[in-house]
This record gives C-alpha cells, structure tokens and sequence, in this order.
C-alpha cells in the first residue's frame, strides 16, 4: 500500500512534509537547473525585507565540523524587487511558496505581512525573529518571550494567510517563547533557527567571519534542534515545522518522533542540491518498511522509559 505524504500545516495542504529552509534555496530558481522543485512540499525563501538589503561584509561563510557558520545578514533585493521578478517566477515551479519575512521593527514586519496578505502564489508566511530589533537596543525579537509575541499579534492582525513563526535556540527557555507566539496568533511553529557561533583564525589572531560572529547550522546542531522541537511540543498544541541538520530520511523521522508535523532541510543543500527530494523518497520507503499508513502516524511517536 503506498503510505500517504500528505500533511497539512496551519490550513496549507501540501503533498509531502519536507520543505526546504529559508535562506539555503535562495528564492528557489536558483536551484531549478538542478531539482525538480514540484517535488518537494514547499519552497521557504530567503528573507525578504521591506527595502534592498546589501548584508554583512565577507568573508560570510565559513565551514566548521559538521556544520557551518554563515553571517550573510539578510541581503535580499527588497519586497518591491520579490514581488515584481521573483515570485513570478517562483510561482512556476508547482511548489508551495512561504515567504520568510524580517525587519527591525514592528512595523516593519506588520507592513511586510500587510503588503503579502492576498497576493497570488504566497502560500504563507515564516516569520524570522532572530532579527535585531533596533527598538529595544538590538536585542533579538525572539530572545524576549513578551516581544515576540508583539511581533505575533501585529503580524496577525494584519494578514490572512497562514501565520508560521520561526524561533531562535539562542534563548534561556524556548517554550516561553513558544507559548507567546501562540497566544499571539501564530498557526505553526518552525524550530530552530541557526545558534550563534564564533570561528577564529588563529594565524592571523582574528575572526573567520566579516561580522565576527555567524549562525552555525548543519549536523552539529541535529540534537539540539530534535530536543527543542520535543521540548515545545509539550509546550504548544499548534503544529512544528523542525528543521536543524537534517542530511537524509532518518534525521526526518527523528524529527517527526520528536514532535514535528513537518521537517526543512537546510544546510545540506549546499552539500546536496537534491537532498530533499532523497529525504522525500526516504521517508516514503521507510513508511513502506514499517508498514506505516502515513506519516501523521510518526509524529510525537517516541517512546520513553
């Protein structure tokens, strides 16, 4: 019997639960020489913000073991510029579009969400509240529960589409964060952003990277994202997107046993631009093993003691 992929997510069906995460797939048409992006269950862009953002000074990238650290610092060609080249073209593919949406303050992520509400080929939205909100000093709005669920309730008021938040591990207590994004209006949760990290040179005695610090992702971080994704699901009743160095269908599984209705695959797309079309398959043929119906079986399906 063949197992049923589908999954929906905050009222968006989709025809599989493996996506690919924002700022590993470009805006998607980057990678269309290579895969066959109608395969996949979404496409989740690189961050848009309200106007042209050049990013941080290189070098931006930076391998580590088992992973990466990346401080591209959001450069994206602005809402104008997506909505006029790029979604059109995004639109193409077959795939659910979810634009991942960033700014500095809440207004700016209010204007975001109110300028995408209605537009044809926008799936949903990601919030990204890893970013610096210049309003309160520069501290992340996803590091202060009480901001990111500010952020939440003004996004919420001011779109119709499917609302999905995407959380930073760089905090004291995810699930506080979690519980206020939901009580915000949030309709999904993807978990988790990069940690931050620090690579140094030590024959020159400075840092690797441009900004001095950058974002670590790829396997390394697998643990921490599958128990923070476990942690929250004990936390919230909405539904998890996980994602956090999933290289292949057993890191999917692992991510669904722990909680998560949906997975992304990040990093590894540098690694392997099809890497999600191989977890796609993956998963199937691991239901078929099992002799699974579907994949709603696997989630939250852990057992412990």
């Amino acid at each position: 019997m063949e197992p049923n992929l589908c999954v929906e997510i905050a009222g968006l069906k989709l025809k599989n639960p493996v996506m690919v995460a924002s700022g590993t797939f470009g805006f998607g048409d980057e990678y269309a020489p290579l895969v066959d992006l109608s395969r996949l269950g979404a496409i989740v862009v690189k961050s848009v913000t309200l106007h042209p953002t050049a990013g941080n000074r290189p070098p931006r990238v930076c391998e580590t073991p088992s992973g990466m650290l990346n401080s591209i610092g959001l450069q994206n060609p602005g809402l104008d510029v997506f909505l006029g080249e790029k979604l059109p073209v995004i639109r193409r593919f077959g795939a659910p579009v979810i634009v991942n949406i960033a700014g500095k303050t809440v207004e700016e992520y209010t204007e975001l969400a109110r300028r995408l509400d209605g537009i044809p080929g926008v799936a949903a939205l990601e919030v990204n509240i890893s970013c610096p909100n210049v309003k309160e000093g520069g501290i992340a709005f996803g590091a202060d529960p009480g901001i990111a669920g500010q952020v939440t309730r003004s996004v919420r008021r001011a779109t119709g589409l499917p609302l999905i938040v995407k959380l930073s591990p760089n905090v004291t207590d995810i699930t506080a964060v979690a519980r206020e994004v939901e009580a915000g209006g949030a309709d999904a949760i993807s978990l988790i952003n990069t940690l931050t990290g620090l690579a140094i040179d030590a024959e020159r005695r400075r840092p690797v990277l441009g900004n001095t610090t950058g974002g670590l992702s790829g396997p390394a971080i697998k643990p921490v994202a599958l128990y923070m994704v476990w942690r929250v699901r004990q936390a919230v009743k909405l539904p998890l997107i996980g994602m956090g160095g999933i290289t292949n269908a057993t890191d999917a599984v692992e991510f669904f046993l722990a909680g998560a209705s949906a997975v992304a695959v990040g990093m590894y797309n540098f690694v392997e631009p099809a890497a999600a079309v191989s977890v796609i398959e993956g998963l199937r043929n691991y239901l078929i093993r099992h002799r699974i119906p579907g994949v709603g079986q696997l989630v939250g399906a852990m057992t412990t003691g």
